[in-house]
């Protein structure tokens, strides 16, 4: 694996002080099967898991034999249990998990009133870094019920996967920054005599929310300002949680997996992921190098490869048992090689190359059907190339990151057996002994 030491999955599942386990990665390079595979190896090798996706496409469902995913942990069927393990699945419903927050940290009176108010209405459901600040919160409370012994999470599938760490920040500082403060300011100075003191005190205040009554319309400034108000009691508990998260992200039992593919754009995110990860102290375990291809003929080299497939294009020449001949058509073949004495047979000199052009058996086409063979090895030799000069660019950059490799399946992975054959693939590497 070039100069990448070898990530030990199993070992990093296995180990009980390993409690949540982030796939991050950039956008289609399988961080959404990894997650689930993860998820099926890690229960049934005896822990109680939850795969948490954020992933719209609903690919999880599918391969899980699960008609639907939401916010609600479901059990999946035809995990082996034997060992003590189960497997549950769940996925983001980012307005259902704001609305839960608000249900849960005011009276039901406020509650009501902050669920009906049309900009929290489009707060939640389409406001930027909402999806990842609401993926940090369900993470959160899943491991601050205890209930599980490992929860593994599939980040969103934004721009920058690290978006993930960064939104509740920056959502944090949305709902208690200076914007949010300007709007609360009448309501906290008190009455009317409080909106003239706010006037008269903060200059251009008048000015500036008589723009934003042209800007935004008077009917969204009005929502804004009751939202403030009611979400108001709020606005440190955002930060607070969004704070805990991020410790409980740093600590020793959070292991982030990067996830990419054997592509020069997917692996620069990764090493961009990688190198982020450090600079925030977060505890990466390795890199999943997904869809790697190989080759059973690799001693093979594409030039060989070529260069007999133009041999046989062209010149015809091929060694046969009975000799060479450049005509496409193999030698005459003796009496006793044509049948025996008292059965049917091909005739004395008959041969193959007497078949009609064309034939499934004729030497021609047999010859133009190995050349085409040939000229896809040497094309699948090249890909191998590729992805390994890639590789091994990454692993000049990072030599200090432990890498799994996952071979490319043949088809797409939509079903349990596929997801364990991923999950096997993962555990099984050079060098690492079988748990």
């Amino acid at each position: 694996m070039g100069t990448l030491p070898v990530l030990d999955v199993d070992a990093l599942i296995d180990d009980p002080g390993t409690r949540i386990v982030v796939c991050c990665g950039a956008g289609g390079v399988g961080k959404t099967t990894t997650a689930a595979a993860l998820g099926v190896r890690a229960a049934e090798r005896g822990r109680k898991v939850v795969v948490l996706t954020i992933d719209p496409a609903r690919r999880l469902a599918q391969s899980m034999g699960l008609t639907e995913l939401d916010n609600t942990p479901r059990r999946v069927e035809g995990v082996d249990g034997a060992p003590g393990g189960e497997l549950h699945a769940m996925m983001l419903d980012m307005k259902r998990t704001f609305d839960e927050i608000v249900e849960a940290h005011t009276d039901p009176e406020r509650a009501r009133a902050i669920l009906e108010n049309p900009f929290y209405q489009s707060l939640s459901a389409g406001f930027a870094g909402t999806q990842e600040y609401m993926a940090m919160e369900k993470l959160g409370q899943l491991r601050a019920g205890d209930d599980w012994d490992l929860i593994v999470v599939d980040t969103p599938p934004s721009r920058s996967a690290l978006d993930f760490l960064d939104a509740p920040k920056r959502l944090g500082s949305f709902l208690d920054g200076r914007f949010i403060r300007l709007l609360t300011a009448p309501a906290k100075a008190g009455g009317r005599a409080g909106l003239r003191f706010v006037n008269l005190g903060v200059s251009g205040l008048s000015v500036f929310t008589g723009l934003l009554n042209k800007l935004l319309g008077t009917g969204l400034l009005r929502d804004m300002q009751t939202f403030v108000a009611a979400m108001d009691t709020m606005f440190g508990g955002f930060r607070t949680r969004a704070d805990a998260t991020y410790r409980l992200l740093q600590a020793p039992g959070t292991a982030f997996l990067v996830v990419a593919a054997p592509e020069r754009d997917a692996l620069r995110e990764a090493a961009y992921f990688v190198e982020r990860l450090a600079a925030d102290r977060m505890p990466l375990a390795g890199l999943v190098l997904n869809r790697m291809h190989g080759s059973e003929a690799a001693h093979l080299s594409s030039e060989r490869a070529l260069a007999a497939a133009e041999n046989l294009e062209e010149d015809g020449i091929v060694d046969l048992p009975t000799g060479k001949r450049g005509d496409g058509r193999s030698a005459p073949r003796s009496v006793s090689d044509s049948g025996s004495d008292d059965g049917p047979g091909p005739g004395p000199g008959a041969d193959s190359g007497d078949l009609p052009e064309g034939s499934p058996s004729s030497p021609a086409t047999a010859e133009r059907l190995a050349a085409g063979m040939l000229r896809l090895h040497a094309e699948r030799m090249h890909v191998l190339a590729r992805e390994r000069r890639t590789r091994d660019r990454f692993a000049a950059l990072h030599p200090e990151v432990p890498a799994a490799e996952v071979a490319a399946l043949p088809g797409d992975v939509h079903d349990l057996e596929g997801l364990r054959a991923i999950g096997g693939r993962l555990a099984e590497q050079p060098g690492v002994e079988p748990a």
